[in-house]
Parts: structure tokens; C-alpha cells; sequence
């Protein structure tokens, strides 16, 4: 909100230029209003004098809804609107601006006829509704669809996220925001492990407009690997997804609301701004990456790919699940205590090096003159490994960080187990083609670079910003870029500068810290081989099989809920 000093026209109840009327105030008639609707703005002028400020001008970006509606006394011929806002606003206890609530509303009491009131309430409702939708927050440079309006959407809450508060949280702040924005909505609790991939692959999208998610991160890799799963996986995965923090790390939710190029925030404030960006409807682009086990499991994944460091403190932190975000700390402090190094090869296809592999082919098309490289051929075979294997690690049933208590299973009713893609009937396919991968059994191709290391602290390869809701660990990384950001950090480093790299990261500065054992690589595709024989592999956050790994991105796949 901000002060406006332009007048607005006199004309009563019509339109020049603008739509213009004279409303009093719901709870006091001696107060009165001349409201003036522009395409960007809704002013606001307090007729009566008084002391203080009298004009107030709403930004119709920051409104998610109007509605108009008759007062509970029958005998009241007067009908009410009332618009939503949530704009930025200095908080109250501590420095920045964060989004906030604000609620304006009128009475209409034009004539004597209580109809005649109403639809002229509905008049101004439905313009501030339409003029809103057309200034929906959009990030310069970026192309937007809109959510089909008004939009149907179905919710899934995993309430045994963070520290169980998700549907607490939903009620709390998220709820009321939905019925200011006129959204229908479906709430769905998932009730026991891999509840949402089941749902989502059988569910008949056709009646919904969006998947939205209040949880955690694990959750969203249920519902995106439940889709394409599904035979019509090309058509499922262009449902617009949304993500309501509710879980520990909320890592894409504090993605999302970089992207927005908003203010930092946390906790509520960025439940808040997500809430926002779902009743506003903008759609954008999100990569997604496909990974392939030693298994012959095939795994879709939105955010990271961890290996070392970071995913045993994922993994091992879920014992401090209670406190919430703040485990993380206490995971990183505990594993610094007794850091471990693990030995492993690493490889990757850089950005500026994308060959696509000819079919029926590994070898690469770099031109003979480029530098060749030494192979990496896959240490285990290609096989199923059962759940129920005795000789499997045995964290490998551990329970996800952020998800519905649910383990990534190798069996192969619950994965995408070939890695060419199935073709149908129809000529469809289940899956894209990952172009740039080799079997896992097969070498490297040529353009690959190795790297010559073998000896790591942690492999962390991420696709979005934020690894948390204080971890912004890929600072130039956006939702849509085609790009894996893979970060290494080689054995040698000591526990001060490994903290020192975490501590710098909750600002996006750990890149400056010159820190000689970090490396940072923008890549298209990677194989990771552990040689240790213990340790952790996360996608997502997820544990899963621990062994030889490979990726590639698949630029724009999926459809997401931004601003």
C-alpha cells in the first residue's frame, strides 16, 4: 500500500476512465469512501475528514480475491464486498518486509432494494477479480501459463511431516487464503507409505487443474514419480504442481519463492508466499532428472541427487525430526564430529559438451580433436535387488526425511525398471528417452570428463536453488535452466572450513569462500560409482539403493505453481 495523490473522478457509481463509486464503511455508516478500480489499482479515499492518512492505493498485484455478500441481519438492505490483499509490509519484530494480510471491505447502499445492492456489490467484486487476474506478479524475462479458473485442485497433506503440523498448518493459514480466492480445492491425508504415487497414478486427472502438496520435499517425489508411472505420463506431468511448505528442509518451496524474486523468508512467511503464488495461478517450467540404479530402477527426481556429507546428514538428522528445521543444524554438527571420506568415481557431461548419443551407440559426438578421457565402466551389474534381501545396507528401508514415512522400494511394481523407454499401442511412450546415458554396465562416452579425484567428502548434484529453507546452495540455478548444478568437495578439507562452507551457504556466498577443496560444475548428465562399501545415497531427500548411479535433466518436463 502506498499513498496516491491524483484525485479520482467525481462521477458517481460510473465509469470515465475508471470504474467509480461511494461506499460506507461495514461497520460504521458515518464513515464514507469514494473507491476508484483502475487496471493496476484499487483507491481507496476516506471522504470524512480526519486526522491521519486518508488515501490508500491498493496494487491489484498483491489481491487474491473479492467477494460480495449480504450482511447477517435480514432486515439490512445493504450488500458488502470485500477485497483481499497479502502485500509486502515491513514485520512488526524484526527488519525486511514480508507478505501481509490485509482485508478492505465496503456497504452498499445505494437505494432501498436489497437486490439492486447485492449485484451492484457483485459488479465491483467480479471487476476487482478479473482486473486482479490480469496483474498477477510475473517475473521479467519469464513465459507464464495460467491455472484453468476457476481452478480445481487437489491437496495432499502428509501430516506426519516436519514435526507433524502440516495439517494444523494448512487450517491455520493456507485454508482461508483458498476460500479469499474463490479455489475450489480436494483435501486428500495420505495415510500410509507411497499413498500419493498410488493415488496420483490412478486418478483421473481430467477433474483436476493442479496437485498441490503440504509437506515436505519427499512427498512432491511421491506424486511426480505417481505420474509417470502412468501410460499417459506425457499428459499427466503437464498438470501444474504446487508445493505448501509443511515439512523440515521445504526446499523447493524456498525455490519457488526465490524465483518469485521476493524477499527472503521462512517458517509461516514462506508458507504465506506460497499460498499467494497458488491463488494467483501463474504456471512456469520445472526440469526434471532422471536416474537410473544399479537396480535397473528408474527414479524421477525434481531437487538433488546427494551422496557423502549431505545425505547422511538427511538421513541420520530424521532422529531430531521433533525440533524441526533446526535438526539439519544438529545432524551437521554431530557427522562433523566424526567426518567421513568416502571413495567413489565421479564423471560428468558438461553443459557446453551435450551430445546426444546416437541409438544403439555409447560413443560420443566430440570431434577427434577434443581431449579423450579415461573410462568409467560400472563396478555392479545391472540387477533387481528385492526389498527383502538380507545383504541389503541396512539403511536401506530407512524412512524418508520429508516424505509420508515412506522408503523408496526396489520392487518392480512401484519403479520404471527399463531404461529405454516402453513404447505402446499408440505409438506413446512411458517415459523420454534419457539420450545421454550409456547403460550403467557400459564406459563413459569420450565427452565425458572424469574426474580425477577418488576420494570425497560429498557429492551434491541440485536442480533448484535452495537445498532448504536456509541452505541457498545453487544461487544462479532457476527452476527451468537445463541445467544440473554438481558440487564436490574433496577429501583434505578440515571441519572448520566444511562449516564455514554451510555457514556461508545459508547466504549463497560459499562460492566466494575460495575454498580449494570445493568444486562447482554446471552439467547435463553425471555417473557417480561408489567404491566405499557403506554409505548413503539420497535422491530427493529419499534413501535409496546404495551402489553405482546415473542422471540426466530433461529440460521443462514438468509444470509448477510460481510467481
Amino acid at each position: 500500500m502506498e499513498k496516491d495523490e491524483a484525485d479520482p473522478s467525481r462521477k458517481r457509481n460510473g465509469a470515465v476512465g475508471v470504474l467509480y463509486g461511494e461506499f460506507t464503511d461495514p461497520l460504521d455508516d458515518r464513515v464514507r469512501y469514494s473507491v476508484s478500480l483502475t487496471e493496476s489499482v484499487l483507491n481507496v479515499q476516506r471522504i470524512c475528514s480526519s486526522p491521519g492518512r486518508s488515501k490508500v492505493l491498493f496494487n491489484l498485484t498483491d489481491c487474491v480475491g473479492c467477494r460480495a455478500y449480504r450482511g447477517p441481519d435480514s432486515a439490512d438492505v445493504g450488500a458488502y464486498f470485500a477485497a483481499y490483499f497479502y502485500p509486502f509490509k515491513r514485520r512488526w519484530m524484526s527488519a525486511g518486509v514480508s507478505r501481509q494480510r490485509v482485508e478492505q471491505g465496503f456497504r452498499v447502499a445505494l437505494v432501498q432494494d436489497p437486490l439492486a445492492n447485492l449485484q451492484e456489490a457483485e459488479r465491483w467484486a467480479r471487476a476487482i477479480r478479473d482486473a486482479s487476474v490480469l496483474q498477477a506478479p510475473r517475473r521479467e524475462g519469464a513465459v507464464y501459463a495460467e491455472v484453468r479458473r476457476p481452478c480445481r485442485v487437489m491437496i495432499l497433506v502428509n501430516p506426519h511431516s516436519g514435526r507433524g503440523q502440516a495439517l494444523q498448518l494448512f487450517t491455520g493459514h493456507v485454508q482461508g487464503m483458498l476460500t479469499e480466492a474463490a479455489v475450489p480445492y480436494t483435501l486428500v491425508i495420505t495415510e500410509h507409505q507411497n499413498h500419493a504415487r498410488e493415488l496420483v497414478r490412478k486418478a483421473d486427472l481430467s477433474q483436476c487443474d493442479a496437485l498441490v502438496i503440504m509437506s515436505g520435499d519427499g512427498l512432491l517425489f511421491e506424486v511426480i514419480n505417481g505420474l509417470m508411472e502412468r501410460e499417459d505420463w506425457q499428459e499427466a506431468i503437464q498438470t501444474p504442481l504446487g508445493i505448501l511448505p509443511g515439512g523440515s528442509g521445504n526446499a523447493l518451496a524456498a525455490s519457488v519463492h526465490h524465483y518469485s524474486q521476493s524477499p527472503p523468508a521462512w517458517n509461516e512467511e514462506l508458507l504465506l508466499s506460497c499460498g499467494f503464488m497458488l491463488c494467483k495461478g501463474l504456471v512456469g517450467s520445472m526440469d526434471l532428472v532422471s536416474i537410473h540404479l544399479a537396480s535397473r530402477q528408474r527414479l524421477f527426481s525434481f531437487l538433488s541427487l546427494a551422496w557423502g556429507f549431505v545425505a547422511d546428514v538427511d538421513i541420520e538428522s530424521e532422529k531430531y525430526r521433533h525440533v524441526g528445521a533446526i535438526r539439519f543444524l544438529m545432524g551437521t554438527l554431530v557427522r562433523l564430529a566424526s567426518l567421513r571420506v568416502y571413495q567413489g568415481r565421479l564423471a560428468y557431461l558438461p553443459v557446453k559438451e551435450a551430445p546426444t548419443l546416437p541409438k544403439g551407440s555409447i560413443k560420443s559426438n566430440q570431434p577427434p580433436s577434443a581431449p579423450q578421457h579415461q573410462s568409467l565402466c560400472s563396478s555392479l551389474p545391472c540387477r533387481l535387488i528385492p526389498n527383502t534381501s538380507p545383504n541389503q545396507n541396512s539403511r536401506h528401508n530407512h524412512n524418508s526425511t520429508n516424505s509420508n514415512h515412506n522408503t523408496v522400494t526396489n520392487s518392480s511394481n512401484n519403479a520404471i525398471t527399463t531404461k529405454r523407454p516402453e513404447t505402446q499401442s499408440d505409438g506413446k511412450t512411458r517415459a523420454p528417452e534419457d539420450s545421454l546415458l550409456p547403460g550403467l554396465d557400459q564406459p563413459i562416452p569420450d565427452s565425458w570428463t572424469v574426474v580425477k579425484e577418488e576420494d570425497f567428502v560429498l557429492v551434491l548434484a541440485i536442480y533448484q536453488s535452495h537445498l532448504a529453507e536456509d541452505l541457498w546452495t545453487a544461487p544462479g540455478a532457476m527452476a527451468d535452466d537445463g541445467v544440473i548444478h554438481l558440487f564436490y568437495v574433496t577429501a583434505g578439507i578440515s571441519r572448520p572450513a566444511l562449516l564455514r562452507l554451510f555457514l556461508a551457504m545459508e547466504k549463497g556466498g560459499h562460492l566466494a569462500c575460495g575454498c580449494p577443496h570445493l568444486v562447482y560444475e554446471k552439467v547435463k548428465a553425471l555417473r557417480l560409482e561408489p567404491v566405499s562399501p557403506q554409505g548413503m545415497i539420497t535422491v530427493d531427500g529419499e534413501m535409496v539403493e546404495y551402489g553405482p548411479v546415473q542422471a540426466q535433466i530433461h529440460p521443462g518436463l514438468a509444470k509448477f505453481i510460481c510467481g
